[in-house]
């Protein structure tokens, strides 16, 4: 089968995909370098008689939180996007089904193998942040046009203020009780920025199917334009805003302040390609934190490791400082 860098407690799993690979796609497979980007999931860049692909094996604990039938949907959408020219990996179902079952019951998936660079959070530049708005901008057209349905309800849906208010709350109970001093100014801070809210101003109808994963680790850079959007994994019928808010906050953030120039940026590229008033980012800002601060700001989050260290930084980030910047953000 050729050069395998992989561990060998992925090597079982490996072979067994790579079997199925080989008699399923009549391919030849030379060579396979394990990629350690996510949770969980294995992902291979393999070398082949036709070109370099990338096979992603999905985790058979995780995939137990998935619904097939919504990631079907999901990889249908991602090969619309390619088709419509839109900087995303080409799959490669079989007789329509995009994902496959090796013999030993390994689920997986096979697209194209992407080049470009992974740019780390907060140092994004200005023309990296405008190509990825007007890539963002695309896909969100794409997503929601004439061809794709509608939902009555988006998967987010907002408490009311009261109901969160009585969260943090609880959550600020729980730090105390486990004597986390450190963390119980932070959940203040959210409980101020609750009560100074109004949902209406959310623009909670703007509704739509979105990608809802867009941050910088899914996100590939050649030079200064993208060269690919990864993991379609979570799409969605949600709120395509919260994509601007994940993209900005992921690409703009960086020694607790944020690059507002870059952040202008994303929003004059997304604008180009995709209606959005002024003061779009802010309130897509705002409904970000108030999705995912709960997801994130917790009694033990001092005891994160890898990916939830930076977003729960983000959301106290957000917590803290968004009433300061809406007068920076009134045009975005």
């Amino acid at each position: 089968m050729g050069a395998f860098q992989v561990d060998e407690i992925h090597k079982e799993i490996l072979e067994d995909i790579i079997e199925t690979c080989q008699r399923v796609y009549g391919v030849e497979v030379m060579e396979a370098v394990p990629i350690y980007r996510g949770w969980l999931n294995l992902k291979w860049r393999i070398k082949t008689n036709k070109g370099k692909l990338l096979i992603k094996q999905f985790n058979k604990e995780r995939f137990r939180k998935y619904s097939e039938k919504e990631l079907h949907f999901a990889y249908t959408q991602q090969e619309k996007l390619h088709r419509h020219g839109i900087a995303c990996p080409k799959l490669f179902p079989l007789k329509e089904q995009f994902m496959l079952k090796s013999v030993n019951g390994e689920r997986f998936i096979v697209m194209e193998f992407c080049e470009g660079s992974i740019v780390q959070p907060g140092t994004a530049t200005e023309f990296q942040m405008y190509h990825l708005g007007k890539a963002t901008g695309r896909m969100h057209c794409v997503l929601n046009d004439e061809s794709n349905p509608k939902k009555k309800k988006p998967e987010f849906i907002a408490p009311v203020v009261e109901d969160r208010i009585n969260y943090w709350h609880s959550v600020n109970k729980h730090a105390q009780s486990k004597g986390k001093q450190s963390i119980i100014p932070i959940i203040k801070r959210q409980i101020e920025l609750t009560k100074s809210i109004d949902l209406e101003d959310f623009t909670l109808h703007d509704t739509g199917w979105a990608h809802r994963d867009l941050f910088m680790e899914n996100i590939l850079f050649q030079a200064n334009e993208v060269s690919a959007i990864l993991d379609f994994d979570r799409l969605k019928y949600d709120y395509p805003q919260l994509d601007v808010a994940r993209a900005v906050i992921s690409g703009c953030l960086s020694n607790n302040s944020l690059n507002v120039s870059s952040a202008a940026a994303f929003m004059e590229g997304y604008k180009e390609e995709r209606e959005a008033g002024n003061g779009y980012l802010k309130k897509a800002l705002y409904l970000l934190w108030y999705m995912e601060s709960t997801w994130w700001i917790e009694a033990g989050m001092d005891e994160f490791k890898g990916p939830p260290v930076r977003f729960a930084a983000e959301m106290v980030w957000l917590g803290g400082n968004l009433l300061e910047l809406e007068n920076l953000l009134n045009n975005l």
